[in-house]
């Protein structure tokens, strides 16, 4: 006779729960091995140990898992150092801060660099500790640089594209680039043919140059409002044509010194929390601290949690981490739960093509969450069933 399996079963208690049918005080959520599970256990021929953890009488808050889409490092180590612990180092980093699906950014270098960068980063997307790579670079325009090395720079050849893509072995989820530089537009087509999603960013593009872009497959916005021109009464620029389209997710940066909060209120006002994603733009520093980095070639100093380059004083990225990002949404922003969790958890994950696996607390999906205090401070983190930071 074949032994009987156990699954263990955790079940959390007591808390406000935001689920997508709404948000449930005093809800109940049961894990059973790595997922979230139906009430009752789907099967009573697997018997399952159960834990109980109640969080009641503290005021805590229970959301799905945050998915960030757009993220250099953290922890003090890139993810484009050249190391597998470097990189793993900074998955664990915003894994203790509630990011428990991160896609790894690149930034400018040269084809072969990238390539090499890719191949090991695939190899971690593989193992499932990143959900994929995101290209941010060379393909962008050298007027809105940014934090890139302007000598690294090129146009979007198609031909280019695709090696990088394919250098990737299917790891590549996103690509950003300047669509008015020539090869832009034949690059958009040529990643929406390859299921690689095209995001407009670090562009100089003008409105109706946007608008071709998007109508040839590019469907997100690359840090909205940085490192593009700014909205125009005359000349709306490729702000306008980001918000407006329907077909186009915009990634915010919700650290305060990116965006101004009425400059966030704006993009929510238009676009809608069905369409905006909140990322990092994390860099190493990110759950590190203040002092001197390395961001690909280029030197960057952090001071009181801004990061800029040495040469220049462009920011370069952020420090932030979601928890953070999350907190200041629904305490300084003023959105309500629902509209966090969409742009934190839900839409990011739809993006990737991983909602049926994450992105909401739903029995079958991959048991990712994140404990808030009534501060809305992190106190807790699950991943697959098993406790990052288990709450107190």
């Amino acid at each position: 006779m074949a032994p009987v399996t156990t699954t263990h079963r955790t079940v959390l208690t007591g808390a406000r729960v935001v689920l997508p049918s709404g948000v449930v005080d005093g809800g109940r959520l049961t894990v059973e091995g790595t997922r979230f599970a139906a009430e009752p256990p789907a099967s009573a021929d697997a018997p399952s140990a159960a834990t109980t953890v109640d969080l009641s009488g503290r005021g805590y808050t229970v959301v799905p898992g945050f998915v960030d889409i757009h993220n250099h490092g953290g922890g003090g180590a890139s993810f484009t150092s050249g190391t597998a612990e470097d990189i793993l180092t900074g998955v664990r980093t915003h894994r203790a801060h509630g990011t428990t699906t991160v896609v790894a950014s690149t930034v400018t270098e040269n084809l072969d660099a990238l390539a090499r960068q890719a191949g090991l980063l695939a190899e971690l997307v593989e193992q499932g500790d990143l959900a994929g790579i995101h290209y941010e670079g060379p393909f962008i325009s050298p007027c809105r640089k940014g934090a890139h090395d302007e000598g690294l720079l090129r146009h979007p050849d198609p031909a280019d594209v695709r090696k990088l893509v394919e250098a990737g072995r299917g790891a590549v989820r996103m690509v950003t680039l300047a669509a008015e530089l020539p090869g832009g537009i034949a690059s958009v087509r040529l990643l929406a043919e390859l299921g690689v999603i095209a995001a407009i960013g670090h562009t100089d593009a003008g409105y109706d140059q946007t608008r071709e872009a998007i109508d040839a497959g590019a469907t997100v916005a690359t840090h909205l409002f940085n490192a593009m021109p700014p909205l125009h009464h005359r000349e709306p620029g490729p702000i306008a044509a980001l918000l407006e389209d329907e077909r186009v997710t915009v990634e915010l940066i919700n650290d305060g010194t990116h965006l101004h909060p009425a400059v966030l209120e704006l993009a929510f006002g238009s676009a809608g929390a069905e369409r905006v994603a909140f990322i990092t733009d994390a860099m190493d520093a990110a759950g590190f601290g203040d002092g001197m980095y390395d961001l690909g070639p280029m030197k960057v100093e952090v001071r009181e949690g801004v990061a800029r380059l040495v040469e220049g004083g462009s920011i370069a990225g952020s420090t932030l981490t979601l928890d953070t990002a999350f907190k200041r949404a629904v305490t300084v922003d003023g959105l309500a739960l629902a509209d966090a969790v969409q742009a934190i958890s839900v839409n990011p994950a739809r993006l990737l093509g991983l909602s049926d696996r994450i992105g909401s607390l739903e029995p079958g999906k991959d048991a990712d969450l994140v404990v808030l205090d009534a501060a809305y401070d992190l106190v807790g983190v699950m991943r697959k069933g098993e406790w990052v930071v288990e709450p107190v």
